[in-house]
């Protein structure tokens, strides 16, 4: 029901969605996870070891097209 509330959901580019909390996610496989933090990280990448959580695993990955300078 609805409480006159709106829950702000942010998208950062590249990285995570952040969701005002607390939250209840079910998860694609029908599990249900909960935080009660007042931000939460939901991985939009699925790397994360820690699904749907976001663990930062996303900032490891390797972009196409980029290469570092060499030293």
């Amino acid at each position: 029901m609805p409480t006159g509330r709106r829950t702000r959901v942010r998208i950062e580019p590249g990285g995570p969605l952040l969701v005002e909390g607390p939250v209840e996610v079910v998860t694609d496989d029908g599990e249900t996870v909960t935080s009660d933090r007042f931000v939460v990280a939901l991985c939009a990448c699925r790397r994360s070891k820690r699904y749907p959580f976001c663990d930062t695993s996303h900032r490891r990955r390797s972009r196409q097209g980029m290469q570092r300078p060499e030293e």
